[in-house]
């Protein structure tokens, strides 16, 4: 495992809170470990306050860039985490959604948890893409002419670009698993 995605460059896109902790840190160390660039864009160059269940704080953790300073031609793949008020913040965001159209347009893999695929939905890239969230997110994933459906993981390369989807943290081992099979293929 280590080295496998050595050159691979993954872009993770937050807003500055909200945040859900392991969903912006397991894939970062994992993907890391494995090898990968993994770059931690957020709204401001500022701490991100991450949470646990929405509700708990957990650590604040520096980015490594703003998102409008990123160069979509010079990423991979695109990870968008959940956190009800990240997801919230992110999908009103015209950068995030521009990163998002750039990713997509280009037939660069996406890859989002939870509540993530509300920037996606805002970013209209889901109309005949099968995907899962939270479940809340269900309506909105089908107003946007998505399928939504309830599976821990779930891969859709319809219209040329993949889409990678879980519902929630104890998604999380699949979801990098389906990323490390993306960027290795």
């Amino acid at each position: 495992m280590p080295g496998e995605l050595r050159n691979a460059r993954i872009l993770i896109l937050t807003s500055n809170t909200g945040v859900e902790h392991d969903e912006l840190v397991v894939p970062r160390d994992r993907l890391r470990e494995r090898g990968a660039q993994v770059i931690h864009a957020a709204e401001h160059d500022t701490p991100v306050q991450t949470y646990r269940h929405d509700l708990e704080p957990d650590e604040q953790i520096q980015p490594d860039t703003t998102i409008d300073a990123v160069d979509p031609g010079e990423i991979d793949l695109l990870i968008v985490p959940g956190g009800t008020v990240n997801a919230d913040r992110l999908r009103a965001n015209e950068d995030a959604r521009r990163l998002v159209r750039a990713a997509t347009g280009a037939y660069k893999p996406v890859a989002a948890v939870c509540h993530g695929p509300w920037l996606l939905v805002d970013a209209e890239v889901l109309p005949g893409k099968t995907l899962t969230s939270y479940p809340s997110l269900r309506t909105d994933i089908r107003n946007a002419h998505g399928e939504w459906v309830d599976r821990p993981m779930v891969r859709d390369d319809t219209d040329g670009w993949t889409l990678i989807t879980s519902r929630k943290p104890a998604d999380l081992p699949d979801f990098v698993e389906a990323i490390t099979r993306e960027l290795t293929a």
